[in-house]
């Protein structure tokens, strides 16, 4: 399942890497006994400004067989390769997922708006954004937004020069919370839809642009002088968020959902 932006600038997939990343999903499938339900780019290339090092961050939900669910004691329900200089592919088993799903993991939520789709089972990609939808927790969600941004802030962008790509590693928690804030839903992974709802100050989002094209152009390491504009946008929200109460989910929240959910794709 291909999206049209997953080529582009913005979200630049090599398409022999991106062979070779199907390759991979299928050795797992085999070597592990396992169906991959869904596999997606996180990181940099799936929130939008990549470098040209960048790489690649290759996420997944797996189903193992049915007597794996069937036994006293639970096997390992992660599957991580070995980190290279190109790939860093790692996985989670379907039962891991939807208990992190419960919990409010903001991380898997991401994984399901990614802008760059390896696999995704017909089927299961739209049962589990809605039951995504149905098992909400804004509040966690928010705060789990706010301590990455304040940490990113606090221990990156405090000198001079900074790492460029450290602005951009506070900016997105800190338009996630936000944007949470706002009750606007689930938080997209690609970073310039929230930049696109959220900022409204002409001078803030060309400066935000000219920080994008800068990430895009330069190495990881890039270092550079800090962007007063953005620092003041960062430290004014940061302030407010630390006082501001999260939304809350308000209806009394049915996790059966997820229970039918493991039960109907490992059973199918």
């Amino acid at each position: 399942m291909d999206k049209p932006t997953d080529h582009d600038a913005e979200h630049p997939i090599d398409p022999d890497v991106r062979i070779q990343i199907n390759a991979t999903l299928a050795r797992i499938e085999a070597e592990y006994a396992v169906k991959v339900l869904f596999a997606c780019e996180s990181g940099s290339r799936g929130w939008g400004f990549a470098s040209p090092d960048s790489d690649y961050d290759v996420r997944f939900i797996y189903a193992n067989r049915l007597d794996w669910y069937l036994t006293v004691l639970p096997g390992r329900d992660v599957i991580e390769l070995p980190i290279s200089d190109v790939y860093d592919v790692s996985g989670w088993d379907l039962r891991k997922a939807l208990g992190l799903l419960r919990n409010g993991n903001a991380t898997l939520v991401e994984w399901l708006s990614s802008p760059v789709i390896y696999k995704a089972d017909p089927a299961f990609l739209p049962a589990i954004v809605t039951a995504a939808g149905q098992v909400s927790r804004p509040e966690r969600a928010f705060h789990h937004y706010l301590h990455m941004a304040r940490k990113n802030y606090r221990e990156h962008l405090r000198g001079e020069t900074v790492r460029l790509k450290k602005y951009l590693y506070v900016l997105r928690p800190l338009l996630a919370c936000i944007w949470i804030e706002q009750e606007r839903g689930p938080v997209p992974m690609r970073f310039q839809d929230m930049v696109d709802a959220i900022v409204v100050d002409t001078p803030l989002k060309n400066a935000i642009a000219e920080l994008l094209s800068i990430k895009r152009r330069a190495l990881e390491s890039e270092h550079g002088l800090a962007m007063p504009l953005i620092n003041q946008f960062l430290e004014f929200h940061l302030d407010r968020l630390s006082h501001a109460f999260a939304p809350v989910h308000d209806e009394q929240q049915d996790f059966t959902v997820l229970d039918r959910l493991l039960r109907d794709t490992v059973l199918t």
